[in-house]
């Protein structure tokens, strides 16, 4: 495996560990609905969080299905879609902590 092979396969593998992390936050998310103060408004920001998730998981599994040779350099060395996940993750984050109190 050549050293931008495997550097590929780390970029995806690191996405795939960040939509995991936001997955399991959108189910904490979903159980508390229910419980915040006001969940027809919880409700609609988690709907729209999870929207975005899909939006940057169907990103992911683009890049995923790319044939090494159609990778551009600049993708591989960027980190864009990592501080998107930070970003989203931080979203629902704060959102659970606002339902749970």
């Amino acid at each position: 495996m050549t050293n931008t092979e495997h550097l590929v396969e780390q970029h995806i593998r690191e996405y795939q560990s960040r939509l995991q992390h936001v997955d399991e936050l959108l189910e904490q998310a979903r159980q508390g609905v229910s419980k915040a103060a006001e969940p027809a408004a919880v409700g609609e920001e988690l709907t729209a969080l999870e929207e975005e998730r899909n939006r940057f998981a169907e990103h992911v599994e683009s890049l995923r299905l790319k044939s090494l040779e159609n990778w551009r350099e600049e993708e591989i060395e960027m980190a864009g879609p990592m501080g998107i996940w930070d970003a989203l993750a931080q979203q629902i984050e704060k959102l659970v902590e606002r339902i749970g109190r």
